[in-house]
């Protein structure tokens, strides 16, 4: 029998590779027509070194990042045959510190300090893990005058140079769909919802429903790792979250930069409600902007089926809000116009976390990102991310608890 991975985006493709590299057969299950469709594509393909979690002085969830982010790489070239720098990546993220952030300029420098002093340890012995980029630089503190040239200094009131870069979802994408679809140990059936799966002591049955109806088949294991589907077929497996959780639907913008106009330089601003811009070497540029891109939240188990690329009007509300707003921010992007901006394109993803309070409430659960992974009832299985940069390791994760139940 073969184990059964539900879902085809991001990190369940990364299981269904550690699994059937371990020799084991797969099953992908996707409820799309093609997997790696959606959010996986949707994102500003961050791989976080954990600066950004100022909230959590508990280091846990920096510390968490960190073993993600030095994974990544690695898991590329072991199961995609990948060189350590082969993906394109952006430009490395500037953090900026809002005029209204949840923690003071000098609260972050502190927050900073910590992170690199893991950041150190945990890269000592493997230099080259993050895409072939040295982490164990101190954060350098930009000067008034550069600040003042990249940023509104009344906004902007402190700068961090930081090694942390995004990699392009959609190159990655491209790349996992080809390994995926081209290993023999992996069978993957798209326009298959997975409606129930659970361990009924025998072994793993999965219930799921296609244009010829519905199926029940065993298997070995069943993987859980849907994205916005997973506490709703947790449940069918007799596993409640037993503590509050929020969808969100975030979207992003993205745009090739006008080559007569100076680069913005990728750019993170916390602590709360805020945004970024993630710059690419070849003119790729994606912009958040809290208020315009996060456009519909849920708790229900499953949220309702939001679109991937929002229509209009909303897709021109969410670019001159996003535009405008971070051009407040960012000089770059004072010239740029919304409305004229050619081939600029919108997409969005459910995102899912613990708690039930947004960022912008200092308390919010969403600070802290620690309490995520493999979680198994028998042969069931069900996987928690709580980001981009986790999947490749909690992958591995998974594949060896279920080697180890062989």
């Amino acid at each position: 029998m073969a184990v059964a991975v539900l879902g085809g985006g991001l990190q369940r493709c990364c299981i269904a590779l550690a699994l059937a590299d371990r020799g084991q057969p797969v099953v992908l299950f996707e409820r799309n027509k093609s997997i790696l469709s959606r959010t996986a594509v949707a994102n500003e393909g961050k791989i976080h070194l954990g600066w950004m979690y100022a909230a959590d002085p508990s280091l846990s969830t920096a510390r968490m990042m960190i073993e993600g982010a030095l994974a990544f790489a690695p898991f590329l070239r072991s199961h995609l045959g990948l060189p350590l720098d082969a993906m394109r990546t952006s430009a490395p993220a500037a953090y900026v510190v809002h005029r209204d952030s949840q923690h003071t300029a000098v609260e972050v420098r502190h927050y900073f300090a910590a992170v690199y002093r893991l950041l150190v340890a945990a890269a000592a012995g493997r230099p080259d893990a993050y895409f072939t980029r040295e982490v164990s630089v101190a954060p350098r503190e930009w000067s008034a005058d550069e600040r003042m040239a990249a940023f509104d200094p009344e906004r902007a009131v402190a700068v961090f140079d930081t090694p942390e870069i995004a990699i392009d979802p959609v190159e990655l994408a491209r790349h996992m769909i080809m390994a995926v679809t081209a290993h023999k140990n992996i069978e993957v059936r798209v326009s298959h919802e997975v409606v129930a799966a659970a361990d009924d002591g025998a072994g793993a049955v999965v219930a799921s429903r296609s244009a010829h109806g519905e199926t029940r088949e065993r298997f070995d294991h069943v993987v859980n790792a849907l994205w916005e589907g997973r506490l709703a077929v947790d449940e069918t497996a007799g596993l409640r979250p037993g503590r509050p959780w929020l969808h969100r639907l975030k979207y992003g913008v993205g745009f090739s930069w006008p080559d007569s106009l100076p680069r913005p330089p990728s750019a993170t601003f916390v602590s709360g409600p805020f945004g970024e811009v993630v710059s690419y070497p070849d003119l790729t540029t994606y912009l958040t902007w809290y208020p315009s891109c996060v456009r519909e939240r849920s708790s229900a188990l499953a949220p309702p089926p939001w679109p991937t690329n929002p229509p209009e009007p909303l897709h021109s509300d969410i670019v001159r809000g996003t535009v405008g707003g971070l051009a407040e921010l960012v000089r770059a992007l004072a010239p740029i116009e919304a409305d004229r901006l050619e081939g600029v394109w919108v997409k969005g993803g459910a995102i899912v976390a613990w708690g039930e309070t947004d960022i912008d409430d200092p308390r919010s659960e969403l600070h802290k990102r620690y309490e995520i992974g493999v979680h198994s009832k028998g042969r069931y299985h069900s996987v928690d991310p709580g980001k981009l940069t986790m999947a490749p390791y909690f992958a591995e994760k998974c594949a060896d608890r279920i080697a180890a139940m062989a």
